[in-house]
């Protein structure tokens, strides 16, 4: 239950800043996208004998520089991500049916499997959200201006490219970190929920990203317990107290002037 937790706060630590530029650029099925392609780097680790962080790093990276790639070649951003989210989720599934003399609990990497999570995984998950922590700490403000003007970012002398390919980076990285914790159908979920309960009590973008951090890591601890006493599922269970949250504060207006 120790390592359950800190891997839960750490899962959280990744997804808050990122998941509020997520909220800022309205890229939530962005975000689902490059989770789905997850299942098709499981199973080429798997063919490859590598290691499964690796493996789904690699595939979420391509899938989201090759989003990036095509958008504005005529298809519309939506329609690109339907179809490469569809199909490398597909073809997953698919390599996975073919693979003989492996066993692998497909619902263990869908819904995740945070009980199971080892010492190893631990520092690879706390190392991946240090790095995407640092990443979007390095790139605050060029990120917030291009979020908020691409021509305002460029008259500043920042690349609204380069800064997309940050979020990129940082979004695939976090999508390999949290796959072992609330799996590929519910990190989406993580990225968002936070962060939006957040919007409604924040007046800055940085107390957003702060809140958004606690609302994420009190989400992991309480669902985790929930999920003890309850005997329901540990990253389903994270992911309804994060959704409580987001209604509590809704309902109740608790809201600020808004951040971005």
């Amino acid at each position: 239950m120790i390592r359950a937790t800190l891997a839960g706060i750490g899962v959280a630590v990744a997804t808050a800043p990122l998941g509020c530029f997520v909220v800022w650029r309205r890229m939530a099925y962005f975000g689902d996208a490059t989770a789905h392609a997850a299942v098709l780097g499981v199973a080429l680790s798997l063919v490859l004998q590598i290691s499964i962080f690796a493996g789904v790093l690699a595939v979420a990276l391509l899938m989201a520089l090759t989003v990036t790639f095509l958008a504005g070649r005529g298809y519309t951003m939506d329609t690109l991500l339907g179809v490469l989210a569809h199909s490398a989720l597909a073809f997953g599934l698919v390599a996975v049916s073919f693979l003989s003399g492996v066993r692998i609990d497909l619902m263990a990497y869908l819904l995740g499997d945070i009980l199971a999570v080892s010492r190893g995984d631990l520092m690879v998950i706390w190392s991946g959200a240090a790095l995407v922590a640092a990443l979007i700490g390095w790139r605050w403000s060029p990120l917030l201006t291009a979020t908020l003007n691409r021509e305002l970012a460029h008259a500043s002398g920042f690349d609204p490219r380069r800064e997309q390919l940050v979020l990129t980076l940082s979004l695939a990285i976090t999508v390999a970190v949290a796959i072992k914790v609330v799996g590929i159908l519910l990190i989406a979920a993580m990225l968002i929920i936070p962060a939006a309960a957040a919007r409604n009590l924040s007046r800055t973008p940085e107390t957003m990203a702060f809140i958004a951090a606690l609302i994420g890591g009190l989400s992991a601890v309480a669902g985790l317990r929930a999920a003890y006493i309850l005997d329901t599922p540990a990253g389903p269970s994270i992911v309804c107290f994060a959704a409580i949250l987001f209604a509590g504060f809704s309902l109740t207006g608790w809201h600020s002037q808004r951040s971005p």
